[in-house]
């Protein structure tokens, strides 16, 4: 079993300071870097870290799922999630019930907490609100103080992306994704979308012509690609929202007959598990999905446990792993 003393040496930092990041302990001074590396050595070992002081009792969890068992299959990015929250509820002997908008007020009173992943409205995050139950979203502000949060660092990822695409040459750099698949199924931007935009107009880059919004499916990043080719905006280098676009957008590539990287520079976000075997083999963002839903349970178990009324939010780090999708021009 790997311990704490195992991440440690294998970061060059004591044990005390693994203990304190993974356990989110912004009182620490420590560098990001610092940070982000414990995280990354964690998630290599596999590493389950155990809560102490735990909730003495079982507690009943609601899970609310916005996405379908079949729009998880078309982007894994919130399958991993739930079956990390699932497998971290039996783990610990809680009992779980699923959630819907319907639900019945007995159901929801029956429940000590409730975790969220997914996109949600306005009216689904009021609603939820009126459930008045202990709360965490997983990648989703909830804009209320009491709600906690779980979310990615997705400004410290997109600049990664773009700083890559930068300093291999490229200067025409497009994007493809960040929409639901209705405009009314979220309540706030992708934030990859919003970093993306600002950050190229601080350095001069950004043009609009580029840019094409879509669902996070593979269907949208290959017909808006060929859209992209037919218009004639092709850019040199293209961010996928996530690695179901990027998949899209490698189809429509082979179909064009263009070849990535030579025609067309590729960098996707979730680093997906068949992300290594693409061919080329995909640079993307590896996103630490099964932490989120694991250390999920454990945030609302303490919370649960504390009686905490105000909210945490907890951002997670992410690493840019390079492959082959993306050519030095």
């Amino acid at each position: 079993m790997v311990t704490i003393k195992d991440i440690a040496d294998k970061a060059r930092v004591s044990p005390a300071t693994v203990s304190r990041v993974l356990n989110h302990d912004d009182s620490l001074n420590v560098k990001e870097t610092t940070r982000k590396r414990i995280f990354e050595i964690a998630e290599e070992l596999e590493y389950s870290r155990k809560i102490t002081n735990k909730v003495s009792k079982k507690i009943k969890i609601g899970t609310f799922y916005s996405y379908s068992p079949e729009e998880e299959l078309e982007d894994p990015y919130y399958l991993c999630i739930r079956l990390a929250i699932e497998k971290k509820i039996k783990q610990e002997g809680h009992k779980k019930s699923v959630l819907s908008l319907n639900t019945s007020q007995d159901t929801i009173n029956s429940l000590d907490g409730v975790i969220c992943t997914g996109t949600f409205t306005k009216n689904m995050l009021k609603t939820i609100e009126g459930w008045n139950k202990p709360t965490i979203f997983i990648d989703t502000y909830s804009g209320t103080p009491q709600s906690d949060t779980i979310t990615v660092d997705y400004k410290g990822a997109v600049q990664n992306i773009l700083d890559e695409f930068i300093n291999n040459g490229h200067s025409k750099i497009g994007f493809i994704g960040g929409a639901p698949e209705s405009p009314e199924e979220s309540s706030q931007d992708d934030s990859r979308y919003v970093e993306f935009c600002d950050y190229l107009k601080k350095k001069g880059l950004y043009n609009e012509k580029f840019i094409k919004i879509c669902p996070y499916k593979a269907k949208s990043g290959r017909n808006l690609f060929k859209e992209l080719y037919d218009e004639g905006n092709l850019p040199t280098a293209i961010f996928a929202s996530n690695d179901s676009v990027a998949t899209g957008i490698y189809r429509a590539a082979y179909e064009l007959g263009l070849d990535i990287p030579g025609d067309i520079s590729v960098i996707g976000f979730n680093d997906i598990p068949g992300a290594k075997y693409m061919i080329p083999p995909l640079t993307t963002v590896r996103v630490y999905m099964e932490f989120m839903g694991e250390h999920a349970v454990e945030v609302l178990e303490h919370k649960i446990k504390d009686g905490r009324t105000i909210g945490v939010k907890v951002l997670v780090p992410t690493k840019l792993y390079v492959r082959d999708s993306v050519k030095k021009i």
